[in-house]
């Protein structure tokens, strides 16, 4: 059974890291069967271009709480170039070795690899990029996720998740 998973992090006002992970069975996410979290009681601070320092340990410690899953979905992008600079699921996916999906909400300006995805009735896209797997698989698996919106269900149910995480 394959498992897919969405994952997303948060930093509270009084420090440290809140992660939340969802997973589901099937890549439209329309039937969680885990929600998981994790805190971290000290990240580092944020600095341009090491976002991922940042985030990271938030992300090992809700994905230690469960079996690996095969297809991780990010919120923010996999690399930042099409020369393949780094971002955050770059560096999930060189820890993992699994695929990784970033949804990014903005464009980034140097991101212009990117698959723009519109979804529901909206004109404003997301951004997609990936590893592990090709940006129009990623990009298709973006725009057949359940919900009816711009961002699907499973990424606002895990920014939700992340952000009450109780300390």
């Amino acid at each position: 059974m394959t498992r897919y998973g969405a994952v997303d992090a948060h930093y509270p006002d009084e420090g440290g890291a809140h992660a939340a992970l969802v997973v589901a069975t099937e890549p439209r996410f329309a039937t969680l069967v885990e929600e998981l979290s994790a805190r971290v009681d000290t990240v580092p601070a944020y600095k341009p271009g090491f976002f991922f320092e940042r985030e990271l340990p938030a992300i090992r410690a809700v994905l230690a709480t469960t079996a690996p899953v095969d297809v991780l979905v990010v919120d923010g992008y996999v690399d930042l170039d099409p020369d393949g600079r780094p971002g955050l699921g770059a560096r999930v996916h060189a820890e993992t070795g699994r695929p990784v999906v970033g949804v990014a909400k903005t464009a980034f300006r140097s991101a212009t690899h990117a698959v723009p995805v519109v979804r529901g009735s909206g004109a404003r896209p997301l951004y997609v990029t990936s590893a592990g797997m090709t940006v129009k698989e990623a990009a298709a698996l973006v725009g057949a996720m359940a919900g009816a919106h711009r961002i699907p269900d499973a990424l606002r149910r895990v920014d939700r998740l992340a952000r009450s995480v109780p300390g």
